[in-house]
């Protein structure tokens, strides 16, 4: 049975990896904890580390592994006091990553599945003209940039190496226990809250979590993902409006939108100072994931619908309040 290093653990994807992978019992699990490993089953080693940058002594947790799945990151954080974001970004994303990668390739380790962003290729996209896997990274805040050296030093890596390296970049992720912005939206539906998004007519692409780790895990071995890079989303892009509106029938609870012309919003928010809201609210940001099919005949096997009726779900069951 081969051997699987899953770094992240404790965070919304790198858990929900380790999850499936034990029901499939395909591997031997191997996960690297900082603090808590409550829930993660005796059939998965525990290896403890004090945290993760171009230091971390990763001998005992790469002790015969074939592969490495490391989403463990510094993520995007929102008004970050640090008086220099992107040295704190390269720290974890940079230097913690290659010095993992390094590390992994000396001990033999097959290949290196890092979880890595869309913030690489940009922010934004015009409408019907998605982002493709192979298009010129434009990345423009200090997490973006992390990760994008991240992902040229893992290339150099590979090319003196042999490690095969797999870069997924996802869009924004959703499923059960989402947080931050798409949690605020599930909660504004629920309580019935008139929202001003009923006339904002972007596009922009999604991924439900199991989608997402369905494609990890379809990573692990497929032989044609070796030294790839890949885009991630449902394959349905969705308006702020439409997102609302489906999120509101998965709750049960229809969506109060009104119908606010975006440059309104978009103006509102640039006197705010928060033009970030309404480039996410209002803009497009698409993504074309063909090639995934193309390379690893792979098409997201949960559909849009299906996702936010298992998201709303556990909000129903865990959140609602």
């Amino acid at each position: 049975m081969s051997k699987i290093l899953i770094t992240g653990v404790s965070g919304f994807v790198g858990r929900a990896v380790h999850d499936e992978l034990a029901s499939r019992g395909l591997a031997e699990l191997v996960v690297a904890v900082r603090g808590s490993s409550s829930g993660l089953g005796a059939s998965s080693t525990v290896v403890r580390i004090p945290g993760i940058d171009g230091c971390t002594d990763w001998r005992v947790a790469l002790a015969g592994v074939e592969v490495v799945i490391h989403s463990a990151a510094r993520v995007h954080v929102m008004n970050d006091k640090s008086a220099d974001p992107l040295a704190e970004f390269r720290k974890v994303n940079v230097e913690g990553t290659l010095n993992l990668a390094r590390q992994a390739a000396s001990q033999g380790v097959r290949r290196f599945i890092f979880i890595s962003s869309i913030k690489v290729n940009g922010e934004s996209t015009p409408p019907d003209s998605p982002y493709s896997a192979d298009a010129v990274p434009a990345p423009l805040d200090p997490y973006g940039v992390s990760k994008l050296e991240a992902e040229v030093g893992l290339r150099a890596l590979a090319n003196e190496t042999g490690l095969e390296v797999v870069i997924l970049r996802p869009t924004l992720v959703y499923g059960p226990g989402v947080k931050a912005n798409f949690l605020n939206m599930m909660r504004w539906i629920y309580r019935g809250v008139p929202l001003p998004f009923g006339s904002i007519h972007n596009k922009r692409s999604f991924v439900a979590l199991d989608n997402l780790v369905d494609l990890i895990v379809t990573c692990v071995k497929h032989p044609s993902a070796a030294n790839e890079t890949f885009l991630v989303s449902d394959g349905e892009d969705l308006s702020t409006s439409e997102l609302l509106r489906r999120m509101g029938v998965a709750l049960r609870r229809p969506a109060r939108l009104l119908a606010i012309p975006s440059w309104l919003l978009e103006r509102a928010a640039s006197f705010i100072g928060r033009r970030d809201i309404s480039q996410r609210l209002c803009g497009s940001l698409q993504v074309d994931i063909n090639k995934n099919s193309e390379l690893l005949g792979w098409t997201p096997p949960v559909s849009v619908d299906q996702a936010l009726r298992k998201t709303a779900q556990y909000f129903l069951e865990h959140q609602a309040k």
